[in-house]
């Protein structure tokens, strides 16, 4: 077993992950953006999709949607905690019935014969903390893809902004009083954070390079017991592009979720989320500005790709 998926493991099945995971929207600002722009996205490209596979599906916000929708839906994560949240959320919902749930590693997808799916999905990066595997990941993605494919990767334009940024979170914190052990973190250290701040060129031109966040660090706090964040894989907007065509995946459409709103100061931004007409509006026009493709590379955390299976005999 490689590292990312031992590593993923140990702490996407920590025993709050489930919880906090299904409180981002309620939480932080750029998850209301970005799964906005997700679930946009998806309701426009349901045309002739009866049967879905989320991979990564977390605690279920975008399969349950789905299952709204009449889909059936396989539901698929590394995370016990998360399944469990999901089950719990789809019986909420009304959806049980449509969807079934699967506990497994997107590095192994074997169990899923080719073409078994008319839409297949996989959101918030999941692909990439698979590295060094992510290309094989997103070759079976395809492989198992009768029609339709959306998914998100993390983003490396986007993210390259963040080292020089120890304060981005900060930006995207809808209620600093929520009680979220991570917002409380992020408001108490924050001063600190611009306090000891020196840009690091090197660390710069490396992910640049590279593309990567973390490595041996991570390897390192889980072999001594610890879960760190997951290895991370940051792709380019040609690569990802040139990486789906190769596989057959045509009509490739890119965009980059938080692309606009990380032009706006969090008061801005939190006066804009707690006006309903102003919010909507807001939403409405992120989403035109992020599916630019002069803008793509830009979103706050992800791209976001979305193509056509069209292989012949279909």
């Amino acid at each position: 077993m490689e590292y990312s998926q031992k590593i993923s493991e140990r702490l996407w099945n920590l025993p709050d992950k489930g919880e906090l995971e299904s409180r981002r929207e309620e939480t932080y600002i750029d998850d209301i953006v970005q799964k906005s722009h997700i679930e946009r996205t998806l309701l426009s490209s349901l045309g002739g999709v009866r049967t879905v596979f989320d991979g990564g599906a977390g605690c279920g916000r975008f399969s349950i949607l789905l299952a709204k929708q009449g889909c059936e839906v396989t539901h698929f994560d590394i995370s016990q905690p998360m399944l469990d949240k999901a089950q719990e959320l789809a019986e909420k919902a009304g959806v049980l019935d449509r969807m079934t749930f699967v506990k497994g590693a997107l590095e192994d997808l074997s169990a899923f014969q080719d073409r078994s799916f008319d839409l297949v999905i996989s959101f918030d990066a999941p692909i990439s903390y698979t590295y060094p595997k992510q290309e094989q990941v997103l070759r079976e993605l395809v492989r198992i893809c009768r029609k339709r494919l959306v998914l998100s990767v993390s983003s490396r334009l986007g993210y390259l902004p963040y080292l020089a940024n120890p304060i981005q979170k900060n930006q995207f914190i809808l209620d600093e009083t929520c009680g979220d052990p991570f917002v409380k973190w992020c408001v108490e250290h924050r001063e600190e954070a611009v306090r000891s701040f020196r840009f690091d060129k090197a660390a710069a031109g490396k992910l640049w390079g590279d593309g990567l966040m973390g490595g041996e660090a991570e390897i390192a706090a889980y072999e001594a017991g610890g879960a760190p964040w997951c290895i991370t894989y940051t792709f380019l907007p040609d690569e990802l592009k040139g990486i789906l065509e190769g596989l057959g995946v045509q009509n490739v459409e890119l965009a980059g979720p938080g692309a606009y709103a990380r032009t706006i100061p969090r008061e801005l931004l939190v006066k804009i989320m707690n006006d309903p007409e102003q919010r909507a509006g807001f939403l409405d026009f992120c989403y035109r500005f992020d599916s630019n493709p002069y803008v793509c590379g830009m979103g706050k955390d992800n791209l976001v790709a979305k193509g056509e299976i069209l292989r012949s005999g279909c």
